[in-house]
């Protein structure tokens, strides 16, 4: 049941950062999982190694940690495919 709820919040959370980023239109629903996912992680360690406190994943603030975290995953992604070209 978990997996489902942590899905679920993934597709919310990449969802809602493409579109603070402007690539909603470019991202898929699996897109949108993955980077909901890795980019909640990113954000949770970031608080983590900053010393402050880590939030419930579930709660208000670990939802707005988890979107700072994917649209700050975005944002590297953009960076690193833009250097490519």
């Amino acid at each position: 049941m978990y997996i489902v709820l942590w899905l679920i919040f993934g597709a919310i959370v990449g969802w809602v950062a493409s579109i603070l980023m402007n690539k909603n239109a470019s991202m898929g629903l699996l897109a949108n999982i993955v980077i909901g996912l890795v980019g909640s992680a990113l954000g949770i360690w970031l608080m983590g190694f900053f010393g402050f406190g880590v939030p419930d994943a579930f709660s208000l603030t670990g939802f707005i940690v988890s979107v700072g975290g994917a649209a700050l995953l975005i944002a590297i992604i953009t960076a690193v495919r833009r250097n490519k070209k």
